[in-house]
């Protein structure tokens, strides 16, 4: 189990856009060794990750980050910033192409790791109990016991339909040093983006409108009210000179980091998560992150790379609705009690026929043999 933590990361002050609160985070050492730049696939959004086996992962998949770090600590370049031929004319939407990837984590050569962003997070949480029941209760049905939750799917919104996010990155002012941002619908925390360098930032933040982002987020967004600044009011008496006057501004940027990460960051940088590695970039890991998955709490699922010393170089998240925590709790309960529904009732609080008919409304009622779900609702209408 691990914490997020934003060490050599400090909020800047927030900006505010509708119900868009945008904080910057701004280092003030730049990671050098590590670079990130994109790969667009223009025309080929639409994406097959294989991940070994005979697993497949279908989603939309714009673009795919590549990480170029060094051994020895000297400076990288971002490789984007190399000149590259004139793109191809963009396919006609009746052959739009369907674009096979090859793992959502692959080396590309010494120093090189082409990976695809948000997808490690979302692969981990999809795969989450993906082979189903582990022993062959009574209750399950054959298909339950042959593929398990295969196929499953889930929804999500991208950033350019989330009302007012376009204009706000449009407007917003991309700081001195800002390597990332963290981003509030509502003051409800959306997502977080971290990179190594402020020129990463510079040319990844459009991309934030091409990322995935939960129901909650969206309906947030086009259903509450603006927000209001957080504006630093400095009192006129103690004030005679330009020193107490950048104390008394130094005081209140201070003030509002320190209430940012008790309240606002509080349910990403609070919570305790499962941390799985995915590739080991020499000096540099690249991991996964699962929350606990505990209903009615902000969960987040996330991508990171870490230094040596635990420096976050890059973070990626998204928030989970709490549908999505309510299906992946009932998963994990299950597994936690090899899927007999009895056992896992009574930890619940349950009866067997109020489980059977929670896991019909969560999606997961062909789980179940048709003559139990059956039973389980005639048990419901009787009382």
């Amino acid at each position: 189990m691990t914490r997020l933590t934003l060490t050599g990361l400090t909020p800047g002050p927030a900006q505010v856009w509708g119900a868009v609160r945008l904080v910057p985070l701004l280092r003030e050492q730049p990671i050098t060794d590590l670079r990130l730049h994109r790969r667009l696939f223009p025309g080929q959004e639409l994406g097959v990750a294989q991940l070994g086996g005979r697993s497949e992962y279908f989603s939309y998949v714009p673009h795919a980050f590549v990480a170029d770090w060094t051994n020895d600590g000297s400076s990288a370049a971002a490789y984007g910033t190399q000149l590259t031929p004139p793109k191809p004319d963009l396919p006609s939407l009746a052959a739009m192409r369907l674009r096979m990837h090859r793992r959502l984590a692959r080396r590309e050569g010494p120093g090189r790791l082409r990976f695809l962003p948000q997808h490690l997070a979302l692969e981990g949480y999809l795969a989450l109990h993906f082979g189903g029941p582990t022993i062959a209760w009574t209750e399950w049905s054959q298909r339950a016991m042959r593929g398990g939750l295969s196929p499953r799917a889930e929804e999500a919104y991208l950033g350019s339909e989330v009302r007012g996010l376009a204009d706000a990155l449009r407007v917003f002012e991309i700081h001195p040093g800002q390597c990332g941002m963290l981003l509030y619908l509502a003051d409800a925390l959306a997502a977080a983006f971290v990179v190594p360098h402020p020129a990463d930032y510079r040319a990844l933040h459009p991309s934030l409108l091409q990322d995935l982002y939960g129901e909650l987020v969206h309906h947030y967004a086009t259903l509450m009210p603006p927000v209001t600044e957080f504006r630093a009011r400095i009192p006129g008496p103690g004030i005679t000179g330009l020193a107490d006057l950048r104390a008394a501004a130094e005081q209140q940027a201070q003030h509002w980091r320190t209430a940012h990460d008790a309240l606002l960051a509080a349910g990403l940088l609070d919570a305790e998560y499962t941390a799985h590695r995915v590739y080991r970039m020499g000096p540099f890991t690249l991991s996964r992150l699962l929350p606990p998955l505990l209903p009615k709490q902000e969960n987040h699922i996330g991508e990171t790379i870490t230094d040596g010393d635990g420096r976050l170089a890059y973070l990626k998240t998204f928030r989970l609705s709490e549908k999505l925590v309510r299906r992946a709790h009932l998963l994990s309960r299950l597994a936690a009690h090899d899927w007999h529904l009895e056992r896992t009732a009574a930890d619940l609080g349950l009866t067997p026929a109020q489980l059977g008919l929670r896991l019909e409304s969560a999606g997961f009622g062909l789980l179940l043999r048709q003559d139990i779900l059956d039973g389980y609702r005639k048990a419901a209408r009787h009382g």
